[in-house]
């Protein structure tokens, strides 16, 4: 019995992309088990060519055409895997929705990613970009991964160390950046939990419901009514989510620039320095709304770069250039972008 091929030739990847920026794959191939993975590496049409893994594309930055193979993480599948007596520990696919993973793990009783709520993508990518939001980063209950290794052919098996999580880094985003096609990933969830709720949204947005004592659903549903009012459906407009990573100054720069700036948000770190908001300073240099062409800050939440139609990667390149010099001019920050830009670059980012 033959199998259909799983290559396929020239493939548009606009709906691939949640920026919907128009770009095409060389070759192309879903992959959702270990032997077609195999078999497509194998294959002599592909030999020798780039390649590019590719999940939600809530991530990415296309700014051309892929001349090589693009892989594309489709592994299901989430279980609990193992409890004992501390915690429970659930597994997915590396191709799962990362939203409907969070939200099935609440209502099957297995809290401690619910601030984690609606953020897009898949579980795969996660780790990748050690994904965060409203105090959680999911380095926090991480608790090891499988993933390919397109290199040496191998599975390879990595725990939390491995991984070398930083604020919205790793492993995967540097040494072993393309290298690996992550394909289940297993999260290690405290029965004793508690909410998390510092954040002054997610309070605010309790409080206006009257909870006092919330449910892990709770914080989850609070979480999800937050980023819809403040952030983009990328089905309606096209769009990264957070496109600048939050800067963390030396405490002296902040002193200096919070003598300056009334008003500007800080979060301490351990280490004594000061996370700062980006939304905020991209907003105090005027970008808040405003667009250079097809592409423009979100009028709701600076924060946010959208494609307002018609916009390739070289737009997107050229108003995060853009927006990235005004916010340097005004406050000696080089604010750095959270996606990952893939393809020829026409121009250069401010040193």
């Amino acid at each position: 019995m033959s199998h259909p091929d799983p290559l396929r030739q020239d493939v548009a990847l606009d709906a691939l992309n949640t920026l919907r920026l128009p770009a095409r794959a060389a070759w192309f191939a879903a992959i959702d088990n270990v032997d077609t993975l195999r078999a497509v590496l194998d294959d002599p049409r592909v030999a020798g060519l780039p390649r590019l893994v590719l999940g939600g594309g809530s991530n990415l930055v296309l700014t051309g055409d892929f001349p090589g193979l693009v892989l594309q993480v489709a592994f299901h599948g989430r279980s609990r895997v193992q409890e004992d007596a501390d915690a429970f520990y659930i597994r997915a696919g590396g191709g799962e929705n990362w939203h409907d993973f969070v939200r099935w793990t609440l209502e099957m009783g297995w809290p401690g990613l619910e601030n984690l709520s609606l953020i897009p993508g898949t579980v795969g990518a996660a780790p990748v970009q050690n994904i965060g939001a409203y105090g959680i980063e999911m380095a926090e209950h991480f608790y090891s991964l499988r993933a390919y290794d397109l290199e040496t052919g191998k599975t390879v098996g990595f725990d939390k160390r491995d991984c070398a999580f930083g604020y919205r880094d790793s492993f995967f985003k540097q040494a072993g950046k393309g290298r690996y096609l992550i394909a289940a990933v297993t999260f290690r969830l405290p029965k004793a939990w508690k909410p998390v709720t510092g954040y002054a949204d997610v309070a605010r947005e309790l409080t206006e419901h009257c909870i006092v004592a919330p449910t892990p659903l709770q914080v989850s549903d609070a979480v999800v009514a937050i980023r819809r009012r403040k952030l983009p459906d990328p089905a309606e407009i096209g769009n990264a989510g957070s496109f600048f990573k939050n800067p963390v100054v030396e405490a002296d720069h902040y002193i200096r620039l919070a003598a300056l700036h009334r008003g500007l948000p800080h979060y301490p770190q351990p280490d004594g320095r000061e996370k700062l908001a980006a939304g905020w300073l991209i907003e105090q240099a005027g970008w808040r709304g405003r667009r250079r062409g097809p592409v423009g800050c979100y009028e709701r939440q600076a924060l946010v770069l959208v494609n307002h139609g018609g916009a390739t990667g070289a737009d997107v390149w050229a108003t995060s250039n853009a927006v990235r010099a005004d916010v340097l001019d005004r406050f000696g920050i080089n604010l750095e972008p959270e996606p990952v830009f893939v393809g020829p670059m026409p121009a250069a980012f401010p040193p």
